[in-house]
């Protein structure tokens, strides 16, 4: 019986400690690894799978960088595929596919060369799709752990589009074996005994080392075979049951101690709010603007943006199961991305001839304003935008390009000083008055069109208030809200009756960062109606309303109950019904004041359901409805199931449907009446615990995190629709996840003709982006849907080329117009020029 080897450390770039505490220990270790392959006591090292810890090593210590690329020439010193070791599931996919692009870029920078192994055990669970990137990336094989079936030692491991990859299900944190030269011999064969129940033919794969550790040499006399991870997946690669075959995410139930840690789905949901808006100004702005403006120069600061973005997806980092330091610095990153983003897109406009700074006189006569559309389709859907004029002076009426009059909605006006500077603008600020101002827009495909925004003076009107009243009616939808602040849906077109949508439900969380762990004894409470209004208007048909939210201020002592004292939290909830738009517009917002909490929407239907869907990165799934929480575990090691599980931006139930990006814990409720439940609070106080019922150890440092008890305002947006179609939710998705955007044009520019771009029939586009090498443009379209389609490509000059995720390759041209195939969940990826 042959044990297999491989030497590594597992290094969170931050987690217990802030990244450049870990940085400053990371370049001593590897400085140390260097010392011991010199001196042969280790044959080989490998460095956990990420290219950022060599790059953040070698930027504080550049002496080693030489040694670092020697051993790694040699094949001593293993890194990558990976920039960063990503949560796999909070991340989008054009996120992973950015996160192995980085990779090579860095390896090369740094004369490195890249590891073969889809390396990623330590992540809260797989996504189902995480086979067709590794494969997109010529990788096929993964190395898993967290949500792996445990019955399963290797298996074909394939996503649902039916690329596949071997997987070897083995944890990454065995350094006790090896630990001291005295017991070694002892917990091998412990270690042996244990695998050989999984894989009794062996060879078996012992990963010598943990969190942050130096490593230890192998002891002399044992028979074991020091290696790397591609020489042990060299020598199993055929030894794969026929019948181990594993279609989709990896979340079942772990084994002792292989925790999924459902729980950071929802820890610090700001963290995963933000990072689903930074993903999108890149993928759905920043690149195809700068693509479409043809801005070269553009490229470094797109990449700059997207390594600040890449450096949050590690596990505990978006998870929000670190120090509080560490997600403060987050947030930095994040506001940092979205700088760098914003500006990308100003300067592609500017170059595109709509320049959205507001320098000079504030307009008088008239203020032009131009809506653009990110997606490959016309659109049309609501739109806000900021019309800044003269002081008294206000909006009178707007104008679409053809001079048809358009309803619009005044929401906000303020008196406004306005600052504008740039390389050609000096330093001035103006006296303004700012009107935000609401209506219905429509854009063409991937482009752009102009409106125009009448302006007289006179004192600006007031915004519309509202009226006392509990109903509103649009479209054939009555809306009717509740005294727990829910709301009926009735369609009058189906006769289908739905109450309690947007039901909120708080409960107590005696948990920490990783697990929700309801008290022993738990409290149920929902809010109470304080208020509502209605605002009916051409543009959209809407209830406003003020409810309170009388929750306990914390835990007891003991924490077994949720305790005595207590707090009001007020909410705001808005309920709106846009002109022409098949959807309810959900929001919620309030400031969170008690601790140990959890807040869920609930979107219930009203037909009998045993399953529900949801969007993935590139795939839909189907899971079974379940109870709120498994039962608990009575062994220590182990984790109920939390019943949750990770969206991209919607999910269904039969006859219901709920459009929530940036929320990306929801759960599928059995009961008479199934409900999706979207989580949009979750408030703790400690990294990890070891006394939880849900989770019976603890699974990290027991660490207060105070401010993960998300003491701030809470801000959460939910679309509803009836209509369940897979390409039709697909649609509405992208437009919720990037809706049109409307900026004011500089004073004295005209509103803009309509302007159209890239039209997409048939699929939807994925990434629009620099190709890597800056040889054309990169185009990546997405079927969406478990049904073959057809998809074609208009508003492009030139031929496609097809090429792989890596952008390498080329498996023939396709010219613009002609037929795409695509299977179910198909990606194809393609080079312009």
């Amino acid at each position: 019986m042959t044990v297999h080897v491989v030497h590594h450390t597992h290094w969170d770039r931050e987690w217990y400690r802030p990244m450049e505490s870990f940085r400053a220990r990371l370049a001593e270790l590897v400085e140390r690894v260097c010392d011991q392959l010199d001196r042969g006591e280790l044959a080989t090292f490998h460095l956990d799978g990420q290219t950022i810890t060599a790059a953040d090593a070698l930027a504080v210590r550049p002496d080693l960088a030489e040694r670092v690329r020697d051993h790694a020439a040699a094949g001593r010193l293993q890194v990558g595929p990976w920039h960063v070791l990503a949560d796999n599931q909070l991340v989008s996919g054009e996120n992973l596919i950015r996160n192995l692009l980085a990779a090579r870029r860095v390896a090369t920078a740094l004369g490195l060369e890249l590891a073969t192994i889809g390396y990623c055990p330590d992540a809260f669970g797989h996504p189902a799709d995480l086979p067709r990137v590794l494969r997109g990336f010529g990788l096929d094989t993964a190395l898993v752990w967290r949500g792996a079936p445990p019955s399963y030692a290797r298996f074909s491991w394939r996503s649902p589009d039916g690329s596949a990859v071997v997987a070897v299900n083995q944890g990454y944190y065995e350094p006790e074996v090896l630990w001291e030269a005295a017991s070694a011999p002892e917990r091998l064969d412990a270690f042996r005994a244990k695998q050989s129940g999984r894989s009794a033919d062996g060879p078996y794969l012992l990963l010598n080392g943990g969190d942050h550790l130096a490593p230890r040499p192998l002891p002399a006399g044992l028979a074991a075979v020091e290696g790397t991870l591609a020489g042990y997946f060299d020598q199993i690669r055929d030894r794969v049951p026929a019948d181990a075959v594993v279609t989709g995410e990896l979340r079942y139930p772990g084994d002792w101690l292989t925790f999924v840690l459902a729980g950071t789905l929802s820890t610090r949901l700001y963290l995963k709010q933000a990072n689903a808006a930074a993903e999108t100004l890149l993928e759905s702005w920043a690149e195809p603007l700068t693509v479409r403006a043809g801005r070269a120069s553009a490229v470094g600061l797109l990449r700059h943006a997207w390594d600040l973005v890449l450096q949050n997806a590690p596990h505990d980092s978006i998870c929000g199961c670190s120090v509080d330091e560490v997600h403060r610095e987050n947030e930095v990153r994040f506001a940092k991305a979205v700088q760098v983003g914003e500006h990308l897109v100003e300067r592609a406009l500017l170059d595109l001839g709509l320049d959205t700074r507001l320098a000079g006189d504030p307009v008088t006569d008239a203020a032009a304003v131009v809506v653009l559309n990110p997606h490959a389709a016309v659109t049309a859907g609501p739109v806000t935008v900021d019309v800044h004029t003269a002081p008294g002076h206000t909006v009178d009426r707007l104008v679409d390009a053809a001079g048809v009059p358009v309803p619009f909605e005044l929401r906000e006006v303020e008196d406004t000083p306005l600052f504008c500077a740039d390389l050609d603008i000096l330093p001035d600020t103006r006296d303004t008055v700012r009107h935000r101002i609401a209506f219905v827009g429509e854009a063409p495909a991937g482009g752009w069109t102009g409106y125009s925004a009448a302006v007289v003076a006179g004192e600006p009107a007031t915004p519309d208030d509202g009226t006392p009243g509990r109903s509103v009616t649009r479209d054939g939808w009555t809306l009717t809200v509740a005294d727990d602040a829910s709301f009926t849906l009735v369609d009058s077109a189906s006769g289908r009756t739905l109450p309690g949508l947007g039901r909120l439900v708080d409960v107590g969380d005696a948990g920490d960062t990783y697990t929700y762990d309801p008290p022993a004894t738990d409290e149920m409470i929902v809010p109470v109606l304080r208020d509502a209004r209605v605002h009916v208007s051409d543009v959209a048909s809407r209830i406003t309303v003020r409810a309170d939210l009388d929750v306990p201020a914390g835990l007891t002592t003991d924490r077994s109950a949720r305790s005595a004292d207590r707090v009001v939290l007020p909410l705001t909830i808005s309920a709106t019904l846009w002109a022409g738009m098949p959807e309810l517009d959900w929001t919620l917002e309030f400031d969170n004041t008690a601790d140990d909490h959890r807040i869920q929407a609930h979107f219930p239907t009203d037909t009998p359901a045993t399953t529900w869907r949801a969007d993935t990165h590139f795939s839909i799934l189907e899971r079974p409805l379940k109870a709120p929480l498994g039962p608990l575990p009575a062994e220590r090691g182990f984790e109920a199931d939390a019943g949750v599980a990770p969206v991209r931006s919607w999910s269904a139930l039969p006859g219901l449907a709920v459009l929530a990006p940036g929320l990306p814990e929801v759960q599928g409720i059995a009961g008479d009446r199934p409900a999706l439940a979207v989580t949009v609070l979750r408030a703790v106080g400690w990294l990890s615990r070891p006394d939880l019922r849900a989770r019976t150890a603890g699974a990290g440092p027991q660490v207060r995190t105070p401010e993960a008890q998300c003491r701030r305002t809470v801000r959460a947006s939910v679309g509803v629709r009836l209509d369940t179609d897979e390409a039709s939710l697909a649609g509405a998705a992208a437009r919720r996840r990037a809706p049109l955007r409307a900026y004011q044009l500089r004073p004295g520019r005209s509103a803009p003709a309509p302007v159209g771009g890239l039209r997409v029939d048939g699929a939807q586009v994925s990434a629009l982006k620099p190709a890597e090498d800056g040889d054309g443009t990169t185009l990546r379209l997405w079927n969406p849907t478990s049904a073959h389609t057809i998809a074609r490509v208009a508003g492009i000059n030139g031929s496609l080329a097809e090429c792989d995720l890596a952008e390498a390759g080329s498996a023939g041209v396709i010219d613009a117009g002609a037929d795409i195939p695509l299977g179910p969940y198909a990606t194809r990826t393609f080079r312009l020029r």
